[in-house]
């Protein structure tokens, strides 16, 4: 522990650098389970650990209030939304609510930001009193409103909070009403409001344009508003030029702007052979558009996801360019005519020159051209996303990430038609060794080309066409800006590395009945960074034969040597809960083909979304996920977002390393009574402490 200072000739114990120094340190760090272990090295660090800790998630189950912490006192931000038995009314469980929240309240003193799981309205009544300086508070809840009366959800918070200035209901399952009479009868609370998330994930019902007006009328200071609304005009209450003029004028000082139609949150994947039109047309005028851009001169972040037809947008684009220069993230939606890029000059969206982030979703005329201008215009782009945008092409992409190669760190290929697997990694080979997240589609129609080409002198047209103009750039490249002194211009590989070096975030998107296998022949075998993976898996398995396969394919993830976390989600899967029909498999055997492999990974933590049965509203661990799920000998924590029955969460506990399981029915609507089969509240405390009596080997 002895170290000698820089510049002194005498060794300096650690402990002799000053307290107030140390504590400085201490606060940098994050990781949870780092500053765990610091607290255990001597008494000092663990009080000054403890003195530092400002953000705290709660867990653990609400009746053990021996095992309540009161050495957090300095905690500033504290969740209470993952306390079990999860999604259970708070405070209900205890035969004296009043005084468990004064528990609460002496283990936390200097809390300001609250997230907290609100099954009733009591939840806030108890907690609100107590804490009346919070600033910052986030409300969940995916279980279906109580018949109470319009607004009593916010009434305590609003009465008691009056230093509100962050309130997020994004994952709050209430009405769109219930907002502006809270608003209208405590209107000191909206002016103190700088930021508010009214986005409804948990539900597909929009605010309506009336409401949109009250509640940014009563938060006329607002810094950053999210919203579902709709924008289809054959709705009453959809947004159009009046409510859009009205929201810049009544909140001036906007950093974040970000409205989205409702179906965009729960729209399916459309038909990849769809020009990209919608049937309607938003009815969102150009000189509105300009009209609001000019009243919002202080954005820095905008998204608009209207998914109606805003037709050749770029002249209001430019006027966003010129009206907004502090932009730095761009979100569109529905939008054509973003770009037009006539002989490669950047127009439109390309003369934002500040974006460091852009997302350009179902633009229908998008081009390779103005892919090329886009590249040209904003050349700080560090995050491009690209989502049914079925005109561009490989060529384009490369081009793209060609001229960004020096910031592009995060992109996102989604649903767009002119892309797989092979051609999406194909585009994206100039930032191969600089890119650090990564979304693609894995769709393998051209696995069998990509398998010929090394060697092969009877390559596909299209892969000839690709390779000549890749090398048509780099000599273009060469003879204007001399960018190609780290590239190899072989016949046969463009790069001297086939390494993904940086790539630590990965998330794919497969179709159910797919497999996952070729997940290295498309040229993603060599990633030693990578430590996250995504996997979203969507489709109808009840027209589906059973599959054919043993396996997903999970088991060839066991090459990223440093991967610890996966969150797979199919909860896009719909099949038959029940008993199938003859021919057809229900989703017991559909779970076991897509677990099948994940005992030969060495996970950390995985967050598991079962498969649903739409009739019954139901996604259940069926027994083939508990015992493959069993087999996951490294697994420290494991959140499934669904039911199960009691005996099928026993087997987990097989797990050495388990330290923290959790069910969450966190979809809406969640289901309100459980089963005599499902884990009930017994339930959850019998396998708690059947858990937390084994030892942990830490």
């Amino acid at each position: 522990m002895a170290k000698k200072l820089a510049g002194t000739s005498s060794n300096v114990h650690f402990h002799d650098i000053p307290d107030v120094i140390l504590s400085n340190i201490f606060s940098l760090v994050t990781d949870t389970r780092t500053r765990n272990a610091v607290s255990l090295v001597c008494l000092k660090w663990h009080l000054l650990e403890r003195s530092t800790r400002k953000s705290l998630t709660l867990r653990g189950n609400i009746r053990d209030l021996f095992l309540l912490p009161t050495c957090f006192r300095a905690v500033t931000n504290l969740d209470l939304s993952f306390l079990s038995p999860w999604g259970h009314p708070l405070l209900d469980s205890s035969p004296n609510p009043v005084l468990l929240a004064q528990l609460l309240r002496n283990a936390f003193p200097s809390v300001v930001s609250l997230t907290v799981y609100v099954r009733n309205p009591s939840t806030l009544h108890l907690l609100a009193a107590l804490w009346p300086n919070l600033r910052d508070v986030k409300l969940i809840r995916w279980h279906q409103r109580l018949p109470t009366p319009i607004g009593s959800d916010f009434i305590a918070l609003f009465e008691h909070c009056h230093t509100l200035s962050s309130l997020d209901v994004s994952h709050f399952y209430c009405w769109t009403e219930d907002l502006p009479p809270a608003f209208e009868a405590y209107p000191y609370i909206g002016a103190c409001l700088s930021r508010l998330n009214i986005l409804k994930n948990s539900s597909a019902d929009g605010f309506k344009s009336h409401e949109l007006l009250a509640i940014t009328a009563f938060c006329p200071n607002l810094r950053e508003f999210l919203a579902t609304c709709t924008f289809d005009h054959r709705f009453i209450g959809f947004v159009g030029d009046q409510t859009l003029l009205a929201l810049a004028s009544n909140c001036p000082s906007l950093s974040l702007l970000h409205l989205v139609d409702a179906t965009s949150l729960s729209k399916v994947r459309a038909d990849p052979n769809d020009e990209g039109y919608t049937s309607e047309d938003a009815s969102i005028s150009h000189a509105t558009l300009a009209d609001v851009f000019a009243g919002l001169p202080l954005l820095e972040e905008l998204v608009l996801d209207v998914c109606h037809n805003v037709r050749d947008a770029w002249p209001a684009l430019e006027v966003l360019n010129s009206r907004c220069p502090r932009l730095k993230s761009l979100k569109l939606g529905q939008f054509h005519g973003i770009c037009r890029s006539i002989d490669y000059r950047p127009d439109g969206v390309a003369l934002c020159q500040g974006l460091e982030s852009l997302s350009i979703k179902n633009s229908a005329d998008l081009t390779d051209t103005a892919l090329v201008a886009i590249s040209l215009g904003c050349p700080r782009l560090s995050k491009f996303e690209v989502l049914g945008c079925n005109r561009i092409t490989v060529i384009g992409m490369w081009k793209l990430a060609y001229a960004l190669q020096k910031t592009l760190v995060d992109v996102k290929i989604f649903y767009c038609k002119n892309f797989d697997a092979v051609s999406s990694l194909q585009a994206l080979e100039p930032i191969r060794d600089r890119i650090e997240r990564l979304h693609i589609d894995f769709v393998w129609k051209n696995v069998e080309q990509s398998e010929g080409q090394t060697g092969s002198s009877n390559q596909p047209g299209g892969f000839e066409n690709f390779e000549a103009g890749k090398r048509g750039i780099i000599r273009e490249e060469r003879s204007v800006r001399k960018k190609c002194k780290s590239y190899a211009l072989g016949n046969d590989n463009l790069f001297l590395s086939r390494t993904w070096n940086k790539l630590h975030y990965l998330s794919l998107w497969v179709a159910a009945g797919e497999l996952l296998t070729p997940l290295s022949l498309a040229g993603l075998d060599d990633c030693p960074a990578l430590e996250e993976i995504d996997i979203k898996i969507e489709g109808d398995c009840r027209d589906q034969p059973r599959p054919s396969m043993d396996a997903f394919g999970l088991s060839s993830l066991a090459c990223y040597s440093r991967l610890s976390r996966m969150n797979l989600d199919c909860s896009g899967v719909i099949g038959y809960a029940l008993t199938a029909p003859s021919g057809r498999a229900d989703l017991s055997l559909w779970e076991r083909f897509f677990l099948s492999g994940i005992e030969n990974l060495h996970l950390n933590e995985l967050n598991y979304w079962p498969a649903q049965d739409m009739d019954v509203n139901q996604r259940s661990l069926f027994l083939p996920a508990a015992g493959l799920l069993a087999q996951c000998g490294t697994l420290r924590k494991l959140f499934i977002h669904g039911t199960a029955n009691e005996h099928f969460m026993m087997f987990l506990l097989r797990i050495p390393t388990l330290r923290d399981v959790q069910l969450r029915e966190d979809y809406y609507p969640a289901p309100e009574n459980d089963t005599s089969t499902e884990m009930r509240v017994d339930s959850c405390c019998r396998f708690e402490d059947a858990l937390n009596s084994g030892q942990v080997p830490d």
